[in-house]
């Protein structure tokens, strides 16, 4: 299926609103948030198809206008399911100057023989800030299946005046590399990847840092967090576990820091 999502962030009198918005099967758009007193947009991305199928594209196009602030949510764990061929998502963000971005979904659960490619392209303005992450789950532990997946990769690349200012690129094919092998997961089962880029002046990157190793300190015993920190105002946050819901919530914890940044 070949599927789209187009939404369009606007801002005026203050306050930002859905401008534009197109989507089709399987996808919905509803908006949350709607208690609360920032001004900013919350919407949530829905899904009447249980999963990623087999030759499945997605196209994500989303847009901020100048002086908007979207955070994107996700309705549940995103299955992608068993596979011939792959499937494919492509997530593209245009970010005005004086914008703030975030989207921090749900963790993927790949089940047996799946094989999907994800590619985002975002391209941020001045005094603006990102807050995207990614948690990629071993699959249905339950059941058996623990990396039984052909083929996972999520390419992200990130751009600042049309320079790429990050570039990270996740890839997970069990024929190839085994999971468990030393440099790799070793023996944890989840692995979240959380990028923050701010092209504002005033970030205390050092102070934020601090602040989310010390909140990863509380839940060492399940995860193993490391923050690595970028030559510009940003950084990036690594974990490993055996769980995607406590990685999935300390990541949602993350965001709420950064997004109260003004």
């Amino acid at each position: 299926m070949d599927s789209r999502l187009n939404i369009i962030a606007g801002f005026k009198g203050g306050e930002s609103y859905v401008k534009d918005l197109y989507v089709s099967l399987p996808f919905r758009v509803v908006s949350v948030g709607q208690r609360k007193s920032d001004k900013k947009l919350y919407q949530m991305i829905m899904s009447s198809s249980p999963g990623i199928l087999d030759g499945d594209h997605y196209h994500l196009e989303v847009a901020l206008e100048k002086g908007a602030s979207l955070q994107l949510q996700s309705q549940s764990y995103q299955r992608l399911f068993n596979m011939k061929d792959r499937a494919v998502q492509e997530l593209n963000v245009k970010m005005e100057d004086n914008t703030s971005f975030a989207y921090v979904p749900h963790p993927v659960v790949p089940h047996e023989d799946s094989n999907f490619q994800s590619k985002a392209n975002i391209h941020v303005g001045r005094n603006s800030q990102i807050i995207i992450s990614e948690i990629i789950t071993c699959g249905r532990k339950h059941y058996g299946e623990v990396f039984k997946l052909k083929r996972f990769q999520n390419l992200m690349e990130i751009y600042h005046n049309d320079k790429l200012v990050i570039k990270d690129n996740v890839v997970i094919q069990p024929d190839l590399i085994p999971i468990s092998c030393i440099g790799n997961l070793e023996k944890y089962t989840h692995q979240g990847t959380l990028i923050f880029y701010s092209t504002k002046k005033n970030v205390d990157k050092n102070g934020l840092i601090e602040t989310i190793i010390e909140a990863a300190e509380q839940h060492k015993e399940e995860m193993e967090v490391g923050v690595s920190a970028m030559e510009d105002n940003g950084f990036v946050v690594r974990a490993l576990g055996h769980g995607g819901e406590l990685m999935y919530n300390f990541f949602l914890h993350i965001q709420e820091l950064l997004w109260s940044l003004e």
